[in-house]
């Protein structure tokens, strides 16, 4: 009796202990939250190039969210800073809710290269430092050189900016966050996640990235560094955001990408998902729409047989995706960039694909509603209407945002630009959750 009663104690102790480690653990443990929750701050990165077409897009995205929420902007260096800061006053930009850091590397991609947030149970803030090389770069020039070793180290250190990497350890110094660095490679927009323990990513986009690595391998850093206790590993990404720059998508259509998460699927809350989707009625319309069709529907069949972190099935909302946009190009090396073309040289494709000098092609944009961003009490997504997609589709796709998003106003703005260079305004953006870390 003494015997099972000294037993009976100590597991009783044991178990205490237990639990209160645990919840030591829990505590101070990171996770990322939903992109829903409330945010501190929504980060901006400036394109450096004088020509280029996204500042107004940027303005006007800027405009629409400093009345609730902070936005801030990171520059390259103190004259870039200066440059930035004379446009956006020209463009009538409230500068009292603006706050400018100077942080070296590429900036305006920030969501995929910049700091993806986290935070804990004690208030703390966070950033998880992935690896980056340039969307799968070392990949493309195997493609592009014939696995020729020598030619793939040589473009690789021309064309990856060591500054860029480093970009989201940066962010984390000015923030003061720790930092949870992972050799993984991966980019921000292929994390979706919905706060609760589950997270959904491309497929294609992280093996491009990770060749040399197991599926295994990375699904535990994921784990370790998101805070994930669940993870949905859907196929492909629409066909319009292919890995590399640029494809052959299919007979004479081309474009750009990443195969990003955030092009076709995201959640709109811990048991609700949204997918880019064409009706069948429409997928013999053109090509790429046969393309999505086919990749979206092994998308939903896979999200149908998956669950939540805590077992339980998901709610999938269809959301209809923008109209074919194609734009008649030509393939020359004699590009007038000055005029912001649309133009793409033969030698930009790999071998196989590649064009001939004077070809004509059919350029498509990164063109998605699943593209979009919500922030304290708003939700942005692009508007496609100027490029011919129906006011009738738009009208739909706000009700199903309204649906999803009821307490937040929807707004709609153009940032074509953005799409053309295979991005959209979730990719220009990263939001910096709600925190007392930071309190001076």
């Amino acid at each position: 009796m003494k015997y099972i009663l000294t037993i009976s104690i100590l597991l009783t102790i044991f178990s205490c202990n237990q639990k209160n480690g645990d919840q030591g653990i829990d505590d101070a443990a990171f996770y990322m939250p939903a992109e829903w929750e409330t945010h501190d701050a929504i980060w901006l990165g400036w394109r450096e190039r004088k020509n280029t077409q996204f500042h107004q897009g940027i303005a006007e995205l800027i405009k629409t969210l400093t009345p609730t929420v902070k936005v801030k902007i990171a520059v390259s260096s103190d004259s870039l800073l200066q440059v930035a800061k004379k446009y956006l006053s020209l463009q009538k930009v409230d500068s009292s809710r603006l706050e400018f850091h100077v942080i070296p590397g590429d900036q305006y991609w920030i969501r995929d290269y910049g700091a993806a947030f986290l935070v804990n149970k004690k208030g703390e803030l966070g950033v998880a430092d992935f690896g980056f090389d340039q969307y799968g770069l070392p990949e493309f020039l195997r493609l592009m050189h014939a696995g020729n070793v020598d030619s793939i180290r040589k473009y690789s250190a021309l064309r990856i900016n060591p500054k860029t990497a480093m970009v989201d350890s940066l962010m984390a110094k000015v923030e003061n966050a720790v930092i949870k660095k992972t050799s993984i490679v991966h980019e921000g927009g292929n994390i979706e996640v919905n706060g609760k323990g589950t997270l959904i990513i491309c497929e294609s986009a992280v093996f491009n990235r990770n060749p040399n690595r197991t599926k295994e391998e990375i699904e535990k850093e994921f784990e370790r560094v998101l805070g994930v206790s669940n993870i949905i590993w859907l196929k492909q990404s629409l066909a319009d955001d292919p890995n590399g720059f640029y494809r052959r998508i299919v007979d004479n259509y081309v474009g750009g990408g990443v195969q990003h998460s955030d092009e076709f699927v995201r959640f709109s809350d811990p048991s609700t998902i949204l997918l880019a989707w064409v009706d069948e009625d429409e997928k013999d319309l053109n090509p790429i729409n046969a393309i999505n069709y086919e990749r979206m529907s092994e998308n939903l069949r896979i999200l149908e047989s998956s669950t939540d972190q805590d077992g339980k099935p998901f709610t999938i909302v269809k959301v209809p995706l923008p109209e074919l946009i194609t734009e008649k190009i030509i393939a020359t090396e004699n590009i007038d960039f000055s005029e912001n073309s649309l133009d793409l040289a033969p030698s930009w494709f790999i071998p196989s694909e590649r064009p001939q000098e004077g070809d004509t092609l059919l350029r498509i944009p990164a063109a998605s509603y699943m593209n979009y961003l919500v922030t304290n009490g708003l939700v942005i997504l692009p508007t496609y209407t100027r490029m011919g997609t129906s006011e009738k589709r738009e009208k739909e796709v706000e009700q199903i945002f309204k649906k999803q998003f009821p307490s937040r106003k929807i707004v709609f703005l153009d940032f074509m630009p953005q799409n053309w260079d295979g991005g959209g305004i979730h990719c220009s953006t990263q939001q910096q959750p709600k925190t007392d870390a930071n309190k001076k």
